[in-house]
């Protein structure tokens, strides 16, 4: 069995840390005949680090073959394949894979996808459309549990004071759910490192029970 072959079976081993360790292989020794078996574990594998691994190594392929294959992944029917897909646009973060970003995946029913989603426009948004992007990401304010609440807030505190004019209009909603998230995102804008305190935003919210 050849190489290429050999890291093929190790993929799908059983043992996670065999899988990891193949990854790794893959990343160090890149080889573009591998790139459909990445892809294709991406889709399925269960394990956070082995998936880590997985774009690590895609990111190691030449760039001109990676990215068409994985702007063909965010039209998959696989949850986990859009959501991988867009974390590895992310770190590979070619500017002209924007247009990929749409207004459907920033909206994706799963969560995990829609969270890639907005790490990935983040990093791809060109200056002339990142006021355009702070308005679809805030018109999510309010969905999902604190992770995915926590992961919108982060997502659009990083595009910066732009956001403000958003914030305003969430914090002037008459459902306290979006007037608690847009407070608890101006407050990581002013402080990055402030804790996301979405319970207290909350108590804030309701207390006011009214535009802030």
């Amino acid at each position: 069995m050849n190489p290429t072959s050999r890291l093929r079976t190790a993929l799908r081993a059983a043992s996670a840390s065999t899988r990891l360790q193949a990854a790794l292989t893959a990343g160090t020794h890149p080889d573009p005949a591998l790139l459909a078996e990445l892809l294709a574990r991406c889709a399925v594998e269960p394990d956070f680090y082995v998936r880590d691994m997985l774009t690590w190594a895609l990111t190691r392929l030449p760039a001109a073959d990676t990215v068409p294959a994985l702007l063909a992944e965010l039209g998959s029917g696989a949850a986990q394949a859009r959501s991988q897909a867009l974390h590895t646009l992310s770190k590979i973060g070619d500017p002209a894979t924007w247009s990929a970003i749409t207004p459907e995946l920033l909206r994706d029913p799963d969560d995990e996808v829609a969270r890639s989603a907005w790490r990935a426009a983040v990093v791809l948004v060109p200056d002339d459309e990142r006021a355009a992007l702070a308005g679809e990401l805030a018109a999510q304010f309010g969905r999902g549990d604190r992770e995915v609440r926590r992961s919108l807030s982060r997502a659009l505190a990083a595009l910066g004071e732009l956001i403000e004019p958003v914030l305003a209009r969430a914090k002037a909603s008459t459902d306290p759910e979006v007037r608690a998230h847009a407070l608890v995102t101006e407050q990581l804008l002013r402080d990055p490192d402030a804790a996301f305190d979405i319970e207290a935003a909350k108590r804030i919210a309701a207390l006011d029970g009214a535009p802030c």
